[in-house]
């Protein structure tokens, strides 16, 4: 019996082990098989993408909507597949996956190869088709993790895409997620980063290079900064051999012709660089404000079409810094800004040489006290009470106004003025006194409905009561450019803006062109305040500005204290632009003569004189120069004619008439030397040297001879708007700062931020002009 059993035992001892394997297995398959059938039925197509599959880079266009001024973000504009060529689509099949056309989106071969490798120990493989790894990198859920229930679940979803989806659908999805390196992601990205060439232009040698550094992009970028271009050749030599085997009536021939491309010189542009950093900055704003935030521009592919001319954009920059270099004072700023007044559409400007090493964006954010360039809201504010430019008002200085200290002239006018001339001649207590009667809040509201900073003016009320009148409140080039556009445009403002169009890369508008029309003026007042404001430049403190064709143009100069700020502002019907200087030198440490600096290492800036640069010096010359460049080929539009509309209404009694008419004297505050453009007709008619013309304001005495207060504002700056250079001794009159004698202002709070963008306001009163 023992034996017996014995021999029962030793029997199933030598059943052969492969039996049992087979039937172990066949017994797991069917298992395997079922619970395969389960997971894949209960694994759908995923409804959503990876964010970083999709996440491609915004471009901003200048105003033709074709022209690119920067990308950001991603670099990934994701294309159809009908933009990508066919021998484009094969190398990239060569390359990975040359089944891929008719496979079922797996390769049973190479899933073997990767469990194999997985269950013996060793690195878990890919073993990927090209559907498979269109599905990894482009849906959601499916990380790249080396694990077994990731590439499981990769396998049940590339099925299922292989079933649900074209080929051509899982193919561009594939060509625009993968990473090419050099930054780019996707085919399109990748064409202009190593060729400098739209997808739809790539050679088949061009296409079988990018499709061989797929495999490993940051190696091949680090061996090719090294020059060693060994191993991108040896795929590059492996693609164009497998495009053979996938076409070999196509592509047979590659094998002996194909050589190795010329690659672009990599992308060391600084896409900030220069004054694209500024255009970049202000479209950022605007696009925040209206909901796009910067991260979703980085990351969404919208296409934003800028209002900005390139052609203007450059036109700025070379007539700011041609009359800058002239000066050859480093320390000096000049800023610009253009608008169209029809629409509001910012066309050029002009905050710097380089937004990397200055960020402040001066068109938009420079405040700096407006002067006269003022005033013409003071006007505006007048013509709509229903008062005529042929009123006579005060000539005469001083002029004391409830709440502000005295108001005088830079030169003697006569006891009583004609408004058109007033405006000419930048006479202060005309406008003080118009202010007044017509009451600063009608004054404010045109100028806010001019597009001037409700906060700013009111500010200035507050702290200058009348000296708001003549410019003590804050402005920006932009907003005066925009603001001159009620009287180009027969009344009608439009809000500055910076952005036509946003549209998604699908083509779909995001966003539509911002702002609405606002009736500020009459037709009637923007006419007449227009005919005023041409006599500034015809025979005013702005005397001989003219463009090109006898154009018509119109506008304002302003002059600040010590001449710390300067103003052109002006127009055509088609173009109004406005023009500010200033100086800022970095602050000391009293004691140690350290320069101080910001929290961010920036020289904290001090406002002081720009010398004996007045408003209708270069700032008017900067204008002309633009407006020259700008005009060229428009045609020439005339300015509706003068109204003369309302009724005279003279604060002050009419003149006797003169026997004979003399010549009317220069004056105003813009009147001077200018030594960036000497001889130059914009610049002014000079200072005749009796005392009677200041060569900065017409807020000082009428003659300049005042013992008692030779500044007429009982030692009070905000007033003196003439930089005391019609005084003498300690008012600063003869002083070695040719205008900030003891009376003047502080010469320092004028300061506003790193490159006076922001800050408080100056304590210094405009002085007119």
């Amino acid at each position: 019996m023992g034996r017996r059993g014995s021999r029962r035992s030793g029997w199933k001892r030598f059943v052969p082990s492969w039996k049992i394997v087979v039937v172990g297995v066949t017994v797991l398959v069917a298992g395997l098989f079922g619970m395969i059938m389960v997971a894949y039925a209960n694994t759908p197509l995923p409804d959503e993408t990876q964010d970083q599959a999709i996440e491609q880079g915004s471009i901003i266009y200048y105003r033709d909507g074709k022209t690119e001024i920067a990308r950001l973000g991603t670099k990934r504009e994701i294309v159809d597949i009908s933009r990508i060529p066919r021998h484009v689509q094969d190398a990239f099949i060569a390359a990975e996956n040359r089944t891929f056309r008719t496979d079922p989106g797996i390769s049973v071969s190479g899933i073997t190869r990767a469990v194999w490798s997985t269950v013996t120990g060793q690195q878990v493989q890919g073993g990927s088709t090209i559907t498979q790894e269109m599905a990894r990198g482009y849906y959601d859920g499916l990380s790249q993790e080396r694990t077994i229930q990731r590439k499981v679940k990769e396998i049940f979803v590339a099925i299922r895409a292989g079933k649900e989806m074209s080929k051509d659908e899982i193919l561009a999805n594939y060509l625009n997620t993968i990473y090419f390196g050099r930054g780019a992601d996707g085919i399109q990205a990748a064409a202009q980063a190593f060729f400098d060439r739209d997808v739809e232009k790539l050679t088949p040698a061009q296409a079988a290079y990018l499709a061989g550094r797929i495999q490993s992009p940051d190696a091949f970028d680090a061996a090719e900064a090294k020059k060693n271009f060994a191993p991108t050749k040896e795929r590059f030599a492996y693609v164009i051999d497998g495009m053979g085997v996938v076409d070999p009536a196509k592509y047979g021939s590659l094998r002996t012709t194909a050589k190795f491309p010329k690659l672009a010189r990599p992308d060391k542009k600084e896409t900030l660089k220069g004054i694209n950093g500024y255009m970049v900055d202000i479209v950022q704003r605007e696009l925040e404000r209206r909901g796009i935030t910067r991260e979703r521009l980085r990351a969404e592919g919208y296409r934003v079409t800028t209002t900005f001319d390139k052609r203007l954009m450059r036109a700025a920059k070379k007539t700011v810094e041609s009359n800058l270099d002239a000066i050859g004072d480093k320390n000096i700023r000049a800023n610009m800004a253009a608008v169209d007044p029809r629409n509001g559409r910012v066309i050029a400007f002009y905050s710097g040489r380089d937004y990397l090493k200055s960020f402040t964006n001066n068109a938009f954010d420079a405040n700096k006290q407006a002067a006269s360039a003022f005033k013409p809201y003071v006007l505006a504010a007048w013509l709509e009470s229903g008062y005529s430019l042929k009123s006579f008002v005060s000539g005469k200085g001083p002029v004391t106004l409830p709440g502000t200290k005295p108001i005088r002239n830079s030169h003697d006018v006569g006891a009583a003025v004609q408004i058109d001339k007033a405006t000419a001649q930048s006479v202060n207590t005309a406008f003080a006194t118009m202010a007044q009667e017509v009451g600063l809040e009608e004054v404010e509201k045109i100028a806010e409905g001019a597009g001037i900073d409700k906060k700013d003016l009111a500010l200035a009320i507050k702290d200058h009561a009348y000296g708001m009148s003549i410019g003590a409140g804050l402005v920006t080039p932009v907003e005066q450019a925009a603001g001159y556009g009620i009287f180009a445009n027969g009344g009608v403002h439009h809000d500055a803006h910076v952005v036509i169009s946003v549209k998604a890369y699908t083509g779909k508008t995001v966003l539509q062109e911002a702002g609405k029309p606002a009736t500020v003026i009459s037709p009637d007042t923007a006419a007449d305040a227009t005919y005023a404001m041409q006599q500034v430049v015809k025979n005013g403190t702005a005397a001989g500005t003219a463009l090109p064709g006898g154009r018509p143009i119109a506008g304002k100069t302003g002059t600040n204290n010590e001449n710390k700020e300067a103003w052109f502002v002006g127009y055509a019907p088609q173009l109004s632009a406005a023009v500010g200087m200033y100086k800022e030198v970095p602050q000391r440490n009293p004691k140690t003569k350290k320069i101080l600096k910001d929290a961010n290492g920036y020289p904290l800036p001090k406002e002081v004189s720009l010398g004996n640069i007045q408003g209708a010096g270069t700032p008017t010359k900067i204008w002309r120069d633009f407006m020259t460049l700008a005009m060229e080929g428009k045609p020439v539009e005339p300015f509706p004619a003068p109204a003369f509309a309302g009724e005279p209404h003279n604060l002050v009694n009419k003149p006797e008439p003169k026997p004979t008419k003399e010549p009317d004297e220069p004056g105003g505050d813009d009147f001077g030397t200018d030594p960036a453009c000497p001889g130059d007709p914009s610049c002014g008619a000079g200072d005749p040297g009796d005392g009677t013309v200041d060569d900065g304001g017409d807020d000082g005495g009428d003659t300049g001879t005042s013992d008692e207060d030779p500044l007429g504002d009982d030692g009070d700056p905000t007033l003196n708007d003439n930089g005391d250079s019609d005084s003498t001794g300690d008012s600063g009159g003869t002083g070695d700062s040719g205008g900030t004698g003891d009376s003047g202002d502080t010469g320092d709070s004028g300061g506003t931020g790193d490159s006076g963008g922001t800050g408080t306001a100056p304590t210094s009163g405009p002085q007119g002009g």
